[in-house]
């Protein structure tokens, strides 16, 4: 089989999937005695991610694999065709994610010490159900803790291949896809409250202020990220 029927064939199966691929899957669907290397496959992807350059389309590698997607500058006209508006998340959820994301592993009551406010079970509920967080161990302190981390699934949905690929604290300022944005706090007045932080999914429209936790992160250095996220549906 020739470049040529590689990249269509491996364009047939990324659109077919419809989930990201790995390349070793994809090698599995050529007969054993035909079968490309992972090198060759790793190849085909790459100029079919070339050859998608100029399209409304791109070819990317996430941390499940490759996957064809929606190009950024596209993605607000062509989720115009659902009715049903994208979930948003409230500010209370996005900011546990993002501590879970660059602390991890991290406990719950780690996370409320630097909020500043109880995480609600709804919103630990919320993460679990999307796959984005999971449990990978214990503190080996009284109680022993669950020790939250990040998943693949969290990787794949803010279109990452892996945790190295995050912003650094240095270049969240400039930071905004689709998808995902994180940004500085800089506001270093932490209210302090005793309650727990508000439903962490909002229907329609944008979390307006005063109706959710406006709670800001604790700056155990200097500053912490917070995210904000829209998902499109698919």
């Amino acid at each position: 089989m020739n470049e040529l029927e590689m990249k269509h064939l491996l364009e047939a199966a990324l659109l077919a999937a419809g989930r990201p691929l790995p390349a070793q899957q994809l090698a599995e669907l050529y007969d054993e005695r035909e079968r490309p290397s992972i090198e060759q496959i790793m190849q085909g992807l790459q100029a079919l991610a070339e050859d998608y350059q100029s399209r409304g389309l791109e070819v990317v590698e996430v941390a499940s694999g490759w996957r064809i997607q929606v190009r950024t500058n596209c993605v607000d006209f062509v989720s115009r065709l659902w009715q049903e508006r994208p979930s948003r998340y409230s500010r209370a959820l996005l900011e546990t994610l993002a501590l879970i994301a660059y602390r991890q592993p991290i406990t719950r009551s780690e996370i409320e010490e630097i909020r500043g406010v109880a995480v609600s079970s709804s919103i630990l509920r919320t993460m679990h159900d999307r796959n984005w967080v999971r449990v990978v161990g214990h503190r080996e302190v009284p109680g022993r803790p669950e020790l939250l981390a990040t998943t693949r699934e969290f990787l794949d949905y803010f279109n990452l291949k892996s945790l190295d690929q995050l912003p650094t604290l240095a270049e969240l300022k400039d930071v905004e896809t689709v998808g995902v944005q994180l940004e500085f706090n800089t506001d270093t007045n932490v209210a302090n409250t005793n309650t727990e932080d508000a439903d962490p999914v909002i229907a329609d429209g944008d979390i307006s202020e005063g109706d959710h936790d406006q709670t800001q992160l604790k700056q155990e250095s200097e500053l912490e990220p917070t995210v904000a996220a829209t998902e499109v549906a698919s």
